[in-house]
């Protein structure tokens, strides 16, 4: 989702390809016909569905995204090596995660000039496999779908405690916008929302976090967090047999442009946080979540004790820097702003509310399931 790891407001960075280059390029770098392209939405880099052909028939063709890193990612390609060899490692150990087609000299990533964009800038261009599905988005998530992408949320960032890889290293981000842990640097920004009559919240929100998260950081479990499951990275396929309730399985992982060392707890706030945006309940939907997020992993009490502020804060980073982007990419806004459509509601209403009401919510939900559900 996010570029730039500089504690500074970024500037312009999206790439700005053409449909009618993506041919060329893909020729270029994979060997490849491509057979059509179809863009698709993107926060701050760009991507294309393509079909590709490696013989010029379209026997054979194959499907994948052509996924264009902004030029700020871009020039830390030891960040994008780590991000792509940790999407092999899942996808090696059955997660629905894609994988790059290897470019013509073997690579998994190219750096390529291109587009309409100002300056010299060039870009990572890498061909991921394109995955089946449909966007949580677009769908009215049943609970049991919400119990199991808490339940993915804690198996993926479990597996990542044995991945490995020299760039690794690399995850270590320091003052990275969209970590949880830098949420007070939402100060620099503020200004994207003028004087929005929703400021107060999220002044509030991150007046809240350095009091009584910033102190208690160093106490979580520290793993390696995806960063970014979100209800529009997360692909589902329906499972019902025809005639019974809804039942979906989760059928692909996107984007783990924002993969970094985080804690156990912040996972679970975000995928909390972006189940809500779509949810006719929304505060109904953390109980689930977190009990498939605790099936894997049970938090510890002070994680739990902070779960509440890392979901509000959350929801103060998407919606302050959206706001900010839409200003760096007006053209883009409707996909930047799409969290915005709720999520200030959501915000509001979590807030008036107050933490103990929405804890004891979300924790008796989650008391609910058996405990044959929950053990780790």
């Amino acid at each position: 989702m996010a570029a730039g790891d500089c504690h500074q407001p970024q500037a312009a960075t999206k790439p700005a390809f053409g449909e009618e280059e993506v041919p060329e390029l893909v020729d270029t770098v994979f060997g490849l016909k491509v057979l059509w392209v179809r863009p698709l939405p993107s926060y701050d880099d760009q991507n294309f569905h393509v079909k590709v052909s490696s013989g010029g028939e379209a026997e054979g063709a194959e499907e994948y995204v052509l996924k264009i890193t902004n030029s700020a990612d871009s020039q830390q390609p030891a960040l994008i090596e780590a991000q792509t060899q940790a999407m092999m490692f899942l996808s090696t150990h059955g997660f629905p995660s894609a994988t790059p087609r290897l470019t013509k000299d073997g690579s998994i990533m190219s750096l390529q000039a291109g587009g309409s964009g100002t300056g010299n800038k060039k870009y990572v261009v890498r061909l991921l496999t394109y995955l089946p599905g449909t966007p949580v988005a677009k769908i009215a998530a049943p609970t049991q779908l919400l119990y199991d992408i808490g339940k993915l949320a804690a198996s993926l960032d479990k597996a990542l405690t044995e991945f490995h890889h020299p760039s690794v290293g690399s995850l270590h981000r320091g003052q990275f916008i969209w970590n949880l842990a830098n949420v007070p640097l939402l100060d620099q920004y503020m200004g994207a929302l003028g004087q929005n009559k929703h400021r107060a919240v999220v002044e509030w929100v991150v007046q809240q976090f350095k009091d009584k998260v910033t102190p208690k950081i160093s106490s979580f479990r520290a793993c390696i967090n995806h960063g970014d499951l979100n209800d529009h990275n997360i692909l589902v396929l329906p499972g019902s047999p025809h005639g019974a309730a809804p039942r979906y399985r989760v059928s692909g992982v996107l984007d783990f442009s924002d993969m970094s060392y985080g804690c156990y707890v912040f996972e679970a706030a975000i995928a909390i946080m972006y189940m809500m945006i779509e949810s006719n309940q929304p505060l109904h939907v953390g109980g689930h979540v977190l009990a498939g997020f605790e099936s894997v992993l049970p938090l510890t009490a002070g994680e739990r004790a902070a779960l509440f502020l890392l979901v509000c804060a959350r929801f103060a980073q998407s919606l302050v820097m959206a706001a900010h982007t839409a200003l760096l990419y007006p053209e883009n806004q409707e996909y930047l702003m799409v969290t915005a459509r709720t999520g200030w509601k959501h915000l509001t209403d979590m807030c008036a509310l107050g933490r103990e009401a929405v804890e004891e919510l979300w924790f008796e939900t989650a008391a609910l399931y058996s405990p044959s559900e929950t053990a780790p």
